[in-house]
């Protein structure tokens, strides 16, 4: 956190933190995180609520979260379409079947979930590279979830990116079918070419240009939304990172001006 209070960065406009890692923290970074979140809009990104986990909700953590969001003012909380964990937690993120049964019993917990933090939530569409039970397509699934669990969407676009490449599918119909609505924010990453037909989301590497081009596609349909550039390894140095930040900022300037530009010729 020095170099970004030393330097805040003009080019960012909020910030995404897993609440994991900051619940309870106190102490001098306690202090510095509260630096942040009065001055920066932030949104919590989390990694534990395992939605299609077969044991229970772990409800005192989900108060714990509750009382975390409120402290800090944070603008949402999403949470990732999968599950990790049982009795235990895994360090992956695994595939809940694309199947009605599941639809029904994600839906109810997120339900569950937006009553105790007395807010909508937002789901992550995943990375996967198996398909268990499947018995729909991708697409149906999630928006059957949004639908009966009346919850939003992170529509990571490098997430559709790489499972189109993984599931032969086409990423430009697959995100036009998702519901304009519910996109609260973005996620933009990179990840890791296994092969040209498997490719790994790491969110460790450089943007490609067919992300880029999907995210002017996403811009393009659902309009200018919050977008948010995720890096969790091989960092480089702050101004490497803004670079990325600029070019997403350069994009959302472009369709911005491309909608007045409609909206005056409308008029």
């Amino acid at each position: 956190m020095g170099p970004l209070r030393d330097n805040p960065p003009e080019p960012v406009d909020f910030f995404e933190v897993a609440p994991e890692n900051w619940i309870g923290v106190g102490g001098k970074l306690g202090k510095d995180f509260g630096w942040f979140t009065e001055r920066y809009p932030f949104v919590a990104h989390g990694l534990s609520l395992s939605i299609g986990s077969p044991a229970p909700l772990d409800e005192t953590f989900l108060f714990r979260v509750k009382r975390f969001l409120d402290e800090h003012h944070f603008r949402f909380y999403t949470e990732h379409l999968s599950y990790c964990s049982d009795d235990g937690h895994l360090y992956d993120l695994l595939p809940i079947p694309f199947t009605e049964e599941a639809v029904d019993y994600v839906a109810g917990r997120i339900r569950r979930v937006q009553d105790i933090l007395e807010r909508r939530i937002a789901m992550e569409n995943v990375s996967y590279y198996a398909a268990p039970g499947k018995e729909m397509d991708e697409i149906a699934f999630i928006n059957a979830v949004l639908s009966e669990a009346d919850c939003d969407l992170l529509l990571d676009v490098n997430n559709i990116y790489v499972n189109s490449i993984n599931h032969r599918y086409d990423a430009e119909q697959f995100l036009k079918a998702l519901p304009a609505e519910r996109v609260v924010y973005m996620h933009m990453a990179g990840h890791y070419d296994e092969a040209d037909d498997l490719k790994v989301d790491t969110h460790g590497a450089p943007i490609i240009d067919p992300v880029w081009d999907l995210l002017e596609t996403a811009y393009g349909h659902f309009g200018v939304v919050p977008t948010l550039l995720e890096r969790d390894f091989n960092i480089p140095p702050l101004p490497e990172l803004l670079s990325e930040v600029n070019h997403i900022k350069a994009l959302q300037t472009k369709w911005n001006a491309a909608r007045d530009h409609d909206i005056a010729h409308q008029n």
